[in-house]
């Protein structure tokens, strides 16, 4: 039970690695609230999950949506103990200066611009705790980029450098800040890193994978329990690559 009475907010919660990480927080004691733009899908897992997880429709690039799941969350639970900012999108791979402006546009506003606003919103909060944790969903791309996916790649080494920059300031407050940096995995954005989703283009991928394998939910959310927890009190600051050796 290493999140017993802690409230987690989980951006994107309601599928792929976000939906594994509050399963995992649940399955530890954590009270959840599930953010997601797919509020079915929300709905869905908060029912599963039980009377300790809530959902609510959210867009993580808009300041208002953003307040609003915040105010949620206090109303439901009190306080705001961890965040997982780990909504994200992607465009499709082409050459960089083939990408279209509302494409990046969209990459930035809801892998970076997103960080932005839920610190704006959630950190005051977590400054009345003696302990809050903020994780940052990343990715390999930000550590070894792929060619063709050149402004994601830009973003998630954005989201790398922002996490430092927000350990190294919180510290003193009490709040501590990491990050994970998955390598693909087996979640709704994969076809779309991938272009087409083919036997010949996921064997490319996985030949870039010393482990041979697509990371899942589970590797993520075991990954964010220690960082979230207590256990890793002394950690902050770091961008922890969960990559089956992808980066090495």
């Amino acid at each position: 039970m290493r999140m017993k009475n802690k409230v987690a907010i989980i951006t994107g919660g309601a599928s792929g690695f976000g939906a594994g990480i509050a399963r995992k927080f649940a399955s530890e004691g954590a009270q959840i609230m599930i953010a997601d733009l797919n509020i079915d899908l929300a709905n869905e897992l908060a029912g599963e999950l039980g009377q300790d997880a809530r959902a609510i429709k959210t867009n993580v690039a808009d300041d208002q949506s953003v307040a609003a799941m915040v105010e949620a969350t206090l109303e439901a639970y009190g306080k705001i103990d961890v965040l997982v900012n780990n909504a994200g999108t992607t465009h499709l791979p082409a050459p960089l200066d083939e990408i279209t402006e509302q494409d990046f546009d969209k990459v930035f506003a809801v892998n970076c611009k997103s960080v932005f606003l839920t610190a704006k919103h959630i950190v005051p909060h977590m400054r009345k705790n003696q302990a809050s944790a903020i994780l940052n969903v990343a990715s390999t791309a930000a550590v070894s980029p792929r060619p063709r996916l050149s402004w994601y790649n830009a973003s998630k080494g954005w989201m790398n450098n922002a996490t430092k920059s927000m350990a190294i300031e919180l510290a003193p407050e009490g709040i501590r800040v990491n990050a994970i940096n998955p390598v693909a995995g087996e979640t709704p954005l994969l076809k779309t890193f991938m272009g087409e989703d083919t036997p010949e283009m996921r064997a490319k991928f996985l030949s870039t994978i010393p482990m041979g394998r697509f990371s899942t939910p589970e590797d993520m959310a075991n990954a964010a329990i220690y960082l979230c927890s207590d256990e890793s009190s002394m950690v902050t600051g770091v961008c922890m690559e969960v990559d089956g050796g992808r980066c090495i």
